[in-house]
Parts: C-alpha cells; sequence; structure tokens
C-alpha cells in the first residue's frame, strides 16, 4: 500500500519548476521563430485546416502526430476519442459543443477521428473500469461505446489479444457515425462542403493508419 505522503509520479519536487523550464525553453527558442505566425493568428483569428477529435491520452500528440502548426488543426480530446450521438438537451456536451464551434462556426473542411493503439479506455470498456473510474469514465464509456464492444465480441474474445485493437478500431468507426447524426454535419457532407475521416496511431511503432473506404485500416505511405 502506497504511503500517502511518498512523493507520486507528478508530484516529485521540482516536476513543476520542469515545466516552467520548458516554458522559457519556448521563450527563448521557440517563440521568436514562431512570433509573427501567432500575430498573425491573434489579428485575423483561426481557420484551422481540419477539427482533429483524439484520446486524451498523454502519449497521443495529434499536433505531432501530424506535425502541424499552431492555427491549423482545432483539437478536441476525450476519453477513447469518442463522440456522443446528437442530444441537445439541459446537460453537459463539451465534445458536441465543440463538434459545433468547428463545423458551424469556423466551417472546417474536415474532420479526422483519431484513435490509438493501448487506449486505456477501451481497455477498460473490455475487462471492466477501476475503482476510481466510475463516476464519470464507466458512464461516458459504457454509454457511447457499448456498440464498438458489441461488435468487437461478435468477432473476438474480449480476453483475446486481437480484442483491445479491434475494439479500438471500432471506436473510431463508431464516432464517425455518430458524427453524422449531427444535422449540420450530415448537411455539410451531403454538399460535399465537409469530408470525415478515421485514423489510428500505433504508439509503439509510430504508425498511422488511415480507415478505407472498404472499411479497412492501412498504414499511410
Amino acid at each position: 500500500m502506497t504511503d500517502p505522503a511518498d512523493p507520486q509520479p507528478g508530484n516529485q519536487p521540482g516536476a513543476l519548476e520542469d515545466l516552467f523550464a520548458g516554458y522559457r525553453r519556448f521563450r527563448e527558442e521557440v517563440w521568436p521563430e514562431r512570433r509573427r505566425l501567432f500575430q498573425t493568428l491573434a489579428r485575423e483569428g483561426q481557420s484551422p485546416r481540419a477539427l482533429v477529435i483524439s484520446c486524451s491520452d498523454s502519449r497521443v500528440d495529434p499536433g505531432m502526430v501530424f506535425n502541424a502548426a499552431p492555427g491549423e488543426l482545432f483539437i478536441v480530446r476525450n476519453v477513447a476519442n469518442l463522440v456522443p450521438p446528437y442530444n441537445p438537451d439541459g446537460d453537459y456536451h463539451g465534445t458536441s459543443a465543440a463538434l459545433e464551434f468547428a463545423v458551424c462556426v469556423l466551417q472546417v473542411p474536415r474532420i479526422i477521428v483519431l484513435g490509438h493503439a493501448m487506449c486505456g479506455g477501451v481497455q477498460a470498456l473490455l475487462r471492466g473500469f477501476p475503482p476510481g473510474a466510475q463516476d464519470f469514465v464507466a458512464p461516458w464509456m459504457n454509454g457511447i461505446a457499448a456498440e464498438a464492444r458489441r461488435r468487437t465480441l461478435e468477432c473476438v474474445a474480449a480476453d483475446s489479444a486481437e480484442a483491445q485493437a479491434t475494439c479500438e478500431l471500432e471506436t473510431v468507426k463508431l464516432s464517425l457515425r455518430n458524427l453524422m447524426s449531427f444535422p449540420w454535419v450530415a448537411s455539410r457532407v451531403a454538399a460535399g462542403t465537409l469530408t470525415l475521416h478515421g485514423g489510428s496511431f500505433d504508439i509503439r511503432s509510430g504508425i498511422l493508419s488511415r480507415l478505407g473506404e472498404d472499411g479497412s485500416f492501412s498504414a499511410v505511405d
């Protein structure tokens, strides 16, 4: 059992100072080179090339994966890169709100749902949620991703090596289907002003795979 007084990862002496040191390097090395870009974005506003819906996992950085500059991507991150179905009501809908802003206000021309390997949310969906993830994580995953789990278990056993990878890809497909339940997404797709794309990033190999029209994923050259 861990002693609460023991330093925990991220809470060790100097951890916060390390972040400030990173900021100082940004100001000294990056900011001078990017100052004009930031000033242009501040003056003219943003016009991102894509909305990326990605997992909150700290190991997956969409900006790094796509080698994108500031202003190029409007990024929404949540547990397991899920898009909930269209359901405007009085509840809180962070992902849907960001989606509405990106599509209806910023008028992004494309949406990319980016899944990834070794997703903790998917693992919990298949094998059970830890005690500390019951208030919000379990309802979020069970409420949105039950179909992805069902489709996975129709093909492979939950404890098989293929289940995790299969379900990770199924969450991408599910999110793309849910995107089409938003009327202002569906109308723009029908008009040809918005396109939807799916991808998956393998943090072990650094390989990005793209969802094809046949429903399979293949590595991007």
